[in-house]
């Protein structure tokens, strides 16, 4: 856990040494939960949700995009159950005076009991070597049989808690289990009570519950709204989908672990619009289409993994998670669920309009079930951070380390630094620049000459650029240049002709889509 903590703060402090993250509002002492990206990470960002749209939009002929208002109707918010259910459980310390959400409280409390078997496991492995089998031990050791019985135990009375909105017994849980505040170690608590997540704002100047509009708290609400509008326009037949990118706001009580949880952030969503009674066999096809998209990037499996859902949504009769492997632990990176028809229900019902689709084949109406896939932009530039750095003994060089992002050259900021030898060689440098004006017609690439070669190398390391050319002497003489690789420090020399044609095989987003 210690070295998970660690390596949690070293990616911290590298998103913002090297532009990718930063505090927002840091001149006033920042602002909670709340994060600028920076002009590296705007760029990896911005790659991460072109990898999405174009994986969703482009390569199906039955999803098509909207994007759509944050401002919505309030009623809007009536319909979809958010004014009435969309609660946290809320808990104060009352000694530290720190606010928690109870049911987090109580899932870290088993995420120990996870970390206790797991490093019994390791134990295990360690002693018995290659004949270690884990399935055999995990069924068999009294002490990892004991940890999942209390873990299974704590987390069928969590379910049923959460799922009848019992914060008396959540809050008998947390006695229970003897849970003290993290920071304080008080286990003097408050009672538990429901906090609505909303934020809330005026319409112009009309004070009241009449000019009261609410910042969306998801995206998907747009694209149910608009469902009759796309469909007419686009003459889709079911099934199929709708996707949007766009800005989601939550009023988080503990917002925190960095950009994993915000009070601002962006989600990457699409409703698929089916008939009644298909909705297992596509929320099947889903799980395993966007597992495989996550793969696709080079995840390792074991990074990855399904976790069912105890306590399902309100609008939900089948919902999981794909879980990703943090500094922090395994929690939520991507969501699918199963939305029956309650938003296109419901809308319909306040609204008075009927929001209906006409089925040719069946030849008749009615209201498409849902299937949703929803994933936060922002935590999976954090999955992939996480992932990308590491610190790495230079090869040939020993005691030599360089720190390095190994970003899928697709979605890396910067595709190719051009670099020359020397910075007060005026051939070398109009060489580099012009090689540099040429290039930026194809893909993000960057200059500098403010260091030497060695210097240069590692900084574009650090950003995750996944490849350098530097132009030398030797260059003026036959037009060649030297390509650096940042996974295997591998050097070839190209011919400054075919440069733009061997990196953009090597950078294009087309094989992460095939």
């Amino acid at each position: 856990m210690a070295q998970q903590s660690d390596l949690f703060k070293k990616l911290i402090a590298h998103s913002k040494e090297y532009g990718f993250i930063f505090q927002s509002s840091e001149v006033y002492d920042g602002l909670s939960a709340v994060y600028d990206y920076g002009p590296y990470g705007v760029e990896l960002k911005n790659n991460i949700k072109e990898y999405w749209w174009r994986s969703m939009v482009q390569m199906h002929d039955n999803i098509v995009g909207v994007d759509a208002a944050i401002f919505m109707h309030p009623k809007t918010w009536k319909a979809s159950g958010h004014v009435d259910a969309f609660n946290d459980p809320l808990i104060d310390n009352k000694d530290s005076k720190k606010r928690y959400r109870a049911d987090v409280l109580i899932e870290e409390h088993m995420d120990k009991l996870e970390a206790k078997i797991q490093k019994e496991v390791d134990k295990a492995a360690k002693r018995f070597g290659e004949k270690f089998d884990e399935a055999v031990f995990r069924s068999t050791n009294e002490r990892v049989l004991r940890y999942q019985e209390e873990h299974g135990r704590i987390r069928e009375r969590l379910a049923q808690a959460m799922t009848a909105g019992d914060l008396a017994e959540l809050k008998q849980i947390i006695e229970d289990l003897e849970i003290a505040d993290p920071e304080s170690g008080s286990r003097n608590w408050t009672e538990v009570r429901q906090f609505n997540l909303m934020f809330s704002t005026q319409l112009g100047n009309i004070a009241g519950e009449d000019g009261k509009l609410y910042l969306r708290p998801e995206t998907a609400q747009g694209i149910f709204v608009n469902f009759l509008n796309v469909q007419k326009t686009t003459r889709q037949k079911i099934p199929f989908g709708i996707a949007q990118i766009g800005k989601a706001f939550r009023n988080e009580i503990t917002a925190r672990q960095f950009i994993f949880r915000m009070r601002e952030f962006e989600q990457m969503e699409m409703q698929f619009f089916i008939r009644p009674g298909e909705q297992k066999k596509w929320y099947e096809y889903w799980k395993e289409a966007r597992m495989k998209w996550h793969r696709a990037l080079g995840t390792p499996q074991e990074k990855l993994r399904f976790h069912d859902h105890d306590n399902l949504a309100h609008y939900a009769d089948a919902a999981v998670d794909i879980q990703f492997d943090f500094p922090f632990g395994f929690k939520e990176l991507e969501g699918i669920h199963s939305r029956t028809d309650f938003d296109l229900g419901n809308h319909q019902e306040l609204s008075g309009k009927k929001i209906q689709y006409f089925d040719p084949e069946l030849e008749e109406s009615y209201v498409p079930y849902v299937v949703e896939t929803s994933i936060g932009c922002d935590r999976m530039f954090l999955a992939l951070m996480s992932h990308a750095l590491v610190e790495e003994e230079v090869p040939g060089s020993p005691g030599n380390t360089r720190e390095l992002l190994k970003l899928h050259p697709a979605l890396a900021p910067i595709k190719c630094a051009i670099l020359p030898l020397k910075r007060n060689e005026e051939r070398l440098v109009d060489m580099a620049k012009g090689i540099f004006n040429d290039l930026r017609f194809s893909f993000q690439v960057q200059y500098d000459d403010t260091g030497s070669i060695g210097k240069l190398y590692r900084r574009q390391d650090a950003i995750g650029t996944p490849f350098c050319v530097t132009v030398d002497f030797e260059s003026l003489d036959d037009n060649t240049v030297t390509l650096r690789d940042r996974d295997s420090l591998a050097q070839e020399r190209v011919p400054i002709a075919k440069l733009e044609e061997i990196i953009r095989k090597r950078v294009d987003m087309k094989q992460l889509l095939v």
